[in-house]
């Protein structure tokens, strides 16, 4: 294990100094990132300010979901960009996955080492500022259990968005190329799970509440954390699957990775 540790901290800081190499780029890209997703809270707060809200939650209970999901995914697009299903698809069409088969270390610690986009700070402080806000601009009754249980939620959605990646990815094994529907899951998912889940159709609360837990990780936490009554009649534990949500797609995307893995064969090229 401290084996396994040492060589991912190794691949983690040659991502890091490569990616230092040129300061203003970098500090440009981070900057950019930050904003553009600024950008997109502006927007959206805009919307709310002028309809006063949404499915009667306000725009700082909106904005507390929001900040909780962009800096989980933030983090999550920052350790798991080795699994992006967009540029793991090319690794896999242009045969350079096969190298890392050829390599004395496991394939899985490669893919994670492979990539570490340090610029998704950005979006992470965009994230965390949209959560302040909306921290501040609540009453919120903050107890020790809920300042314990918030970093807990906060890595479950990250362990949840990190399968989403996985499953995408492990898909290009058969596909080659990345097929638009993972993004559904993933991007358009963190979109998603930034709003109340009751203001969706019935059918897609119950397929992102038995198929895909997204309903655990994001809303009945926030119900949770905000003391609000919950619309849709959940039971009272159910703000606190967050971490058996997360780690169960983790574990399942895993298996299903494994799979892959045991399965591949290459693309000729």
């Amino acid at each position: 294990m401290r084996y396994t540790l040492d060589i991912y901290r190794r691949l983690i800081l040659v991502q890091i100094r490569s990616q230092l190499q040129y300061r203003a780029s970098f500090l440009l890209d981070t900057l950019a990132a930050g904003f553009m997703n600024g950008i997109s809270f502006l927007s959206l707060a805009l919307i709310l300010q002028r309809f006063e809200g949404i499915g009667g939650w306000s725009l700082a209970e909106v904005a507390f979901l929001y900040g909780m999901v962009e800096t989980a995914f933030g983090i999550m697009d920052m350790l798991f960009s080795g699994f992006d299903p967009g540029n793991f698809g090319r690794y896999v069409r242009l045969g350079a996955f096969d190298q890392l088969l050829l390599r004395p270390i496991g394939v899985t610690l490669q893919v994670f080492g492979s990539q570490f986009v340090i610029r998704r700070l950005g979006r992470i402080a965009q994230g965390l500022a949209v959560l302040f806000f909306a921290a501040t601009n609540l009453n919120i009754h903050w107890t020790l259990l809920k300042l314990l249980y918030m970093p807990v939620v906060l890595t479950s959605l990250v362990c949840f968005f990190g399968g989403l990646f996985m499953v995408g990815a492990t898909i290009t094994f058969w596909t080659v190329e990345s097929i638009e529907v993972v993004n559904i899951f993933t991007y358009g998912g963190s979109e998603m799970m930034a709003y109340p889940m009751h203001i969706y159709p019935d059918w897609m609360r119950r397929f992102f509440t038995f198929v895909i837990p997204a309903i655990f990780l994001n809303y009945a936490p926030a119900l949770y954390f905000l003391d609000k009554s919950d619309p849709l009649g959940l039971p009272p534990f159910a703000a606190f699957l967050a971490p058996v949500a997360g780690a169960a797609t983790l574990l399942a995307a895993t298996l299903f990775w494994n799979y892959g893995l045991r399965h591949y064969q290459s693309t000729g090229t």
